[in-house]
């Protein structure tokens, strides 16, 4: 299996590789066919300019021809490859280039046909002639015929122009590719690193080490988000990993004293030390009954957080449920002489009542017990065009600012000592936020020590038939 890095190297290179050939070729074929049509025009103007030039050698007043003169610029058009012969208005043959050297003008033909055709075999080509009149003072004086290498020709000269150009572009190719191996080799290494260190980073994670942090900046934004990603993986776990410890601790001590109690009792009455009476039994059972409301607890919550939880949700009034959860707890209240008030308007909310009156009636006891006598508390029902929202307020014992992210886990209680006269096992938050997150809602707490507590539900209303 191959590398990352070795992988980004290769696909850049053969990227790289294949646009750098594409552009060869096409640069080359475009070069060629635009050169061949500029030769073809450089022909057909240099063909234009030997009319011109034999053109001026006739004598109008003398009614002849600079042969010698002729015979030069033929001679010189020859060695280009351009055969001439000059007839004049009689069809008389004034001077013609086969005729003066058939051995030249064959060579010429035969070199420029061999060449084109070992070099360019894709052009169907042969000499060709052409005819021009000859005309002075608007009077036709002769014609001429022109033979060269048609539709073009390409001299050794052209030829190794093209070759050169050629040659360029495949050193510039190669660069090209070599530079592209160098900056695929950062590049992929400038990737692949932070990579490499995530994935190290991953695997300590899975060994268990939450205490290891992605640091740095690799300036590349969707490394940067992974390596952010992979930092909150990190805490994310090691929070759960101390939850889970923090949980297995207050599972313990919840089921310690009880069932030391319950043993050393049982233990007494059976080895005589104590007789059994009706009050020790009734502090067995009493023993029993808080493992029993322990592991209920336990359950609620397990249901509470179960994919599987089933809403049975109506259309149902807050101020009706906060009245209701009131009147349970009503007696609580008047026995430490607290001070409550229902405030607010009726906000009606599609959602289960029977685990949202149990969602208010577990912040409402938490408020009940954690209040001192003669304190306050006070309850209020707010409706929006979008939410249904309760809060519940007391001015009791309040909970440490660094403890307010923890107030919904399992087992948190405010009291370290684990009263079971002042609060239960921990667990009733947990619950209300399980069942409030089922809801779609969100549930929020502020306090101040000492200073009391505010316990904030929203609710999200939906339509009717939703």
């Amino acid at each position: 299996m191959r590398k990352l890095r070795t992988q980004l190297s290769l696909t850049i290179m053969m990227t790289v590789l294949f646009t750098i050939t594409v552009i060869c070729i096409l640069s080359n074929l475009i070069i060629n066919r635009e050169f061949e049509k500029h030769i073809a025009r450089q022909e057909k103007m240099k063909a234009d300019n030997i009319v011109d030039n034999f053109n001026n050698q006739y004598n109008s007043e003398t009614k002849e021809w600079n042969i010698e003169y002729i015979h030069g610029m033929g001679m010189y058009a020859l060695y280009d490859g351009y055969i001439v012969k000059i007839y004049d208005r009689n069809d008389e043959v004034v001077w013609d280039a086969q005729n003066h050297d058939m051995a030249k003008c064959t060579q010429v033909m035969h070199e420029i046909t061999e060449r084109m055709e070992e070099k360019r075999p894709d052009v169907s080509g042969e000499f060709v002639s052409h005819n021009y009149d000859l005309t002075m003072n608007g009077e036709t004086i002769g014609y001429m015929v022109i033979s060269y290498y048609g539709p073009f020709f390409l001299t050794e000269s052209d030829f190794y122009f093209l070759d050169t150009l050629n040659m360029v572009l495949l050193i510039i190719g190669g660069i090209s590719l070599i530079l592209s191996l160098i900056i695929g080799s950062i590049l992929a290494l400038r990737i692949t690193r932070p990579i490499g260190k995530t994935v190290y980073i991953a695997k300590r994670i899975s060994e268990g080490n939450y205490s290891i942090r992605f640091e740095g900046k690799t300036k590349l934004k969707e490394l940067d988000e992974l390596a952010a990603a992979i930092n909150c993986l990190t805490d994310g776990l090691a929070e759960q990993e101390n939850l889970r410890k923090r949980l297995t601790v207050d599972v313990a001590h919840e089921l310690r004293t009880p069932l030391t109690t319950l043993a050393s009792h049982l233990e007494a009455m059976i080895e005589g030390v104590w007789e059994p009476s009706t009050k020790r039994l009734q502090s067995c059972y009493e023993e029993i009954d808080r493992l029993t409301g322990l592991v209920a607890d336990l359950e609620r919550l397990a249901k509470t957080e179960s994919d599987n939880l089933i809403l049975n949700k109506s259309y149902v009034d807050l101020m009706d449920i906060a009245h209701s959860c009131y009147n349970k707890y009503e007696i609580e209240a008047k026995k430490k002489n607290i001070s409550s008030v229902i405030e607010g308007e009726s906000s009606f909310v599609h959602a289960d009542k029977d685990r949202i009156s149990q969602v208010m009636a577990n912040i409402l006891s938490n408020a009940i017990k954690y209040t001192q006598e003669n304190g306050n508390i006070r309850i209020e029902v707010k409706d929006t065009h979008n939410s249904s929202i309760f809060v519940v307020e007391d001015d009791g014992i309040g909970i440490p600012r660094h403890e307010l992210s923890l107030v919904f886990e399992r087992f948190y209680r405010t009291d370290k000592s684990r009263n079971r006269k002042s609060g239960g096992a921990g667990i009733g938050l947990a619950i209300v936020k399980s069942i409030v997150t089922a809801h779609g809602g969100t549930v929020q707490a502020e306090s101040t020590e000492e200073q009391g507590s505010r316990f904030t539900v929203t609710l999200p209303k939906q339509e009717e038939g939703q």
